[in-house]
């Protein structure tokens, strides 16, 4: 019979004396002998963790031991619990970890899937973990490019984060983190990859899979369901294939094979230089505590293989988190182009930030020990909520719009005054208090009263008044001869004014006159219009000279009657006087026999127009030169039927310059002619 020492009692809660053992002899004796624990032995983990301490079986003694880490990245590359690296290109659901003898009733699965158009290689798509009566899907949608992650539990997707029967799901912005605290298991999920830690005090020597057998032994990590070993862990994973309905082709391979597969052969290839990365300075504090070679193994197959740049950056991304997981933090990505962490507004990167964020309703302890690269509040700021996702340097209440307030702050939002109480941690509002309006009417012409809304609060509203150019009254805008109407709309005013502004013209008796234009203005003088401004009009100045007559007329010449102001010398030979010419007479079919000498009255006469200041008006002086003596003479024509016809005409004897009424253009006047039988 086995006793129980102190140290193990202590941790079951209990306290006994040191650990015993108990013989049964024989007649009811019991010996009891004193157990010493075995000496503690320094190991070394082959996946290069820190080893840890665990009880034995008995709960007595406590021994070293290797706690179970495994992870897959790329297309994809392993590294069982035990560290061992392979690369395995299959494109099925397949087991990554089960439970050799159910305990805890753990099973996680892999989902992996074609992601290269120009290559056969594979990249995992989906973690399923299966838990109790549970199963939880960590998805990526997006397997190039920026991660589109999901969970989803028993089909249904949910919200983050997620905590329901003893299972938590979270979201670092990077990546997804599965918890399930009652044994300690912590699954990570994202574009790089995926990682699974499980502590060896539950799950260790009880494993199976495509992360092996998580006994610090390599040589058994290539272990088919039927427990054979097989030397390539790439032919073993193609064992370990999960039913799936909607994936028919996906069997057990029908035989095992019995000589060792030989590793394929390519072209050699030139990787890129990111993959060197992992062999440099950025990463040397992590070197001695955990090799690079097969991460740069995994890198440099990717290069090669895959169209896609940014899958050579889950390499590096899996190395920083196996580093972080021995507590050394790599700033890695400031070194790259193609593998930045492209954090939302509000958060920044952090590669080893808390899995759980502190937040206003918890403490600012963590409340895990659990590390991971991801999205975080800059320092000084914590998440309002687990829900909220909104990073504060206050805790108090978040407004409507997401912007944290302080206990106790009065703030406007949407035209309501508010404030944060700190008795209910909510936002309380209400409808905004307006001042009422003090202007009432508008006075000046051509504005009417507006409603509008207040520009320095637009809350509220204000009374304004606005020009309505349809309301100003009508006005008159002529203005005098000589000016003209010029319409503007002084500042502060709506209405039209309008000022009368002077031409370059002059005016005389209502009538504009260009410049250099004769005016005709009262008195025998010449007036011309000037470019001389009158300082008083504005107008141009009319100026005046007396008009200077000629009075004595040359030889060959004559005076005829005034003309207003001077007489007018007029040629002899252009004098009115009688004129003749000889033409046939015709009247009603009937002709004189010869030509007929006519005479006429022809010669200028004196006349001429000039303005009367007595009336007001234009006076015209019209004289013609007009018969003043004539006589009647009789003539026969012959007509077609042969009868003679005698017919009177007249016949001017004298001519004269008589005055007469001046005709409007185009008027006639004619002197009948005397029909005489």
């Amino acid at each position: 019979m086995w006793g129980h020492n102190t140290e193990y009692d202590r941790y079951r809660g209990r306290d006994v004396p040191d650990y015993k053992v108990f013989w049964c002899i024989e007649n009811n004796t019991i010996e009891i002998i004193p157990y010493e624990c075995p000496p503690l032995e320094e190991i070394t983990c082959a996946n290069k963790k820190k080893p840890v301490l665990v009880y034995d079986e008995h709960y007595c003694c406590q021994h070293y031991a290797c706690d179970c880490y495994c992870e897959g990245w790329g297309d994809p590359h392993y590294i069982t619990f035990d560290g061992l690296f392979y690369s395995f290109q299959g494109n099925c659901t397949y087991v990554l970890m089960e439970e050799k003898t159910p305990k805890h009733h753990v099973k996680i699965y892999v989902d992996n899937v074609n992601c290269d158009p120009e290559e056969e290689v594979s990249c995992p798509r989906s973690i399923i973990v299966s838990y109790g009566i549970q199963v939880i899907t960590l998805k990526n949608h997006n397997l190039i490019g920026a991660a589109k992650m999901e969970a989803i539990v028993d089909s249904v997707p949910v919200k983050l984060p997620y905590t329901h029967k003893g299972v938590k799901v979270l979201h670092t912005g990077l990546s997804l983190v599965l918890e399930i605290p009652s044994v300690q298991v912590v699954v990570t999920f994202g574009v790089t990859g995926f990682s699974i830690n499980l502590p060896f005090r539950f799950f260790g020597n009880n494993t199976q899979g495509q992360c092996g057998t998580c006994n610090n032994n390599q040589a058994d990590d290539c272990m088919l369901p039927s427990g054979q070993l097989v030397e390539s862990c790439a032919v073993m994973g193609d064992y370990w294939p999960v039913s799936d309905f909607h994936r028919p082709d996906c069997t057990v391979p029908p035989t095992v094979p019995s000589l060792p597969v030989p590793e394929v052969t390519s072209k050699p290839c030139t990787s890129d230089s990111i993959c060197e990365m992992l062999k440099s300075s950025v990463f040397a504090k992590c070197h001695d505590l955990i090799s690079p070679e097969n991460f740069h193994k995994g890198c440099v197959f990717d290069s090669c293989h895959m169209s896609n740049p940014t899958v050579e950056c889950t390499s590096l991304q899996s190395y920083a988190a196996a580093c972080a997981q021995v507590g050394v933090c790599v700033y890695w990505r400031n070194y790259t182009t193609n593998c930045a962490a492209n954090c939302p507004v509000g958060k920044v990167y952090n590669p080893c930030g808390p899995v759980e964020q502190p937040t206003c309703n918890e403490p600012d302890e963590p409340v895990s020990n659990i590390v991971t690269e991801g999205c975080f509040c800059p320092d000084g700021m914590k998440l309002f909520s687990k829900e909220s996702d909104i990073c504060v340097e206050k805790c108090g209440c978040l407004d409507p719009d997401g912007v944290s307030r302080e206990f106790d702050e009065v703030f406007e939002y949407n035209c309501q005054d508010c404030m944060c109480e700190k008795s209910t941690k909510t936002v309380k509002c209400r409808p905004k208090e307006c001042p009422a309006p003090t202007l009432t009417s508008c006075s000046e012409p051509g504005f009417i009263l507006i409603n509008e809304t207040n520009p320095s609060d637009p809350c509220c509203h204000i009374l304004i008044c606005r020009c309505d150019g349809s309301t100003c009254p009508e006005k008159d805008i002529t203005c005098a001869a000589g000016y003209t109407p010029q319409v503007s709309v002084p500042s502060g005013k709506c209405c039209a004014e309008h000022t009368c502004v002077p031409k370059q013209v002059c005016v005389y008796k209502e009538t504009e006159y260009q410049p250099d234009a004769t005016v005709i203005m009262a008195g025998c003088q010449n007036c011309t219009c000037t470019t001389i401004v009158d300082p008083k009009s504005k107008l141009y100045k009319i100026e005046c000279v007396p008009l200077i007559c000629n009075d004595n007329c040359g030889l060959g010449t004559i005076q005829t009657a005034a003309d207003g102001c001077c007489k007018v010398c007029v040629e002899k030979e252009r004098a009115c006087k009688v004129e003749s010419q000889t033409l046939y007479i015709v009247h009603e079919k009937c002709q004189s026999a010869t030509q007929v000498e006519m005479t006429y009255c022809q010669g200028a006469c004196n006349t001429f127009t000039r303005y009367s200041s007595e009336v007001s008006a234009m006076m015209h002086t019209c004289t013609c030169c007009q018969e003043s003596r004539t006589s009647n003479r009789t003539v026969n024509l012959q007509c077609l039927n042969g009868d003679m016809v005698p017919y009177t005409y007249i016949h001017v004897e004298e001519c004269s310059c008589n005055p007469t009424h001046c005709l409007d253009v185009g008027a006639v006047q004619l002197l009948p002619l005397i029909d005489q039988e």
